[in-house]
């Protein structure tokens, strides 16, 4: 374990980023702060932010700075993620969100930033093709042979597509990913803390590779 590691995860939607996170959490005993989770709980629970949060991601477009930073500072002031650390996971998206976490955490600065690298096309066909349990959130894979109605088996719930999952939504995301994001490559780069990692392959493969650059940073 790694006492108190803050660690942050970059890399194009569909990466695998989420389940490796998840992972990383376990290994590390630290919170998986996924701003994506957030997001869509904030918006089945109808509030105006979450509202407005939906109606942008529904557009494949990225929720904006100043709801996603206020929406990050809150979290890390919780206790398990100033004592233990945490694993962000779609924060920070932009160069003006780095700078921000910079602020938010002066006092306990980020360890290490890994962006784990997958080509577009993988992402584009990965996220195509992904459907998700409307209950329990377990994802899937169609492959064209699939049920109707698509029952989960871990819950019973309906499969479904996401409405930000289309190629036309997914494109639009890599779109901004290209614009918006990838300079956060150089303004991490530039600071010494950034760390690329390979993520095509097993899962295992791809953990190991991420576990081995966390343990490289300490």
């Amino acid at each position: 374990m790694i006492p108190g590691a803050r660690i942050i995860i970059l890399g194009r939607q569909g990466a695998g980023k989420g389940t490796q996170c998840v992972r990383l959490s376990r290994h590390y005993v630290v919170p998986h702060i996924s701003t994506g989770d957030m997001l869509r709980a904030a918006a089945r629970e109808g509030s105006e932010l979450g509202l407005a949060a939906k109606e942008v991601m529904d557009a494949g477009g990225l929720v904006g700075d100043e709801i996603m930073i206020g929406l990050v500072a809150e979290r890390l002031e919780k206790a398990d993620a100033t004592t233990r650390g945490f694993i962000l996971d779609g924060f920070p998206r932009t160069v003006k969100q780095a700078t921000a976490l910079d602020r938010i955490t002066a006092q306990q600065p980020i360890h290490v930033v890994i962006d784990l690298d997958v080509p577009r096309e993988i992402v584009l066909e990965r996220l195509s093709s992904r459907r998700v349990c409307r209950d329990c959130g377990t994802n899937y894979t169609a492959a064209g042979q699939e049920p109707s109605p698509w029952i989960c088996d871990v819950c019973g719930g309906d499969v479904q597509q996401r409405a930000d999952d289309t190629p036309d939504s997914v494109n639009r995301r890599l779109d901004l990913y290209e614009t918006q994001t990838s300079p956060l490559i150089d303004y991490f780069s530039s600071r010494g803390a950034l760390t690329v990692v390979n993520g095509v392959g097993h899962p295992d493969h791809v953990f190991k590779r991420l576990t081995d650059s966390v343990e490289a940073r300490r």
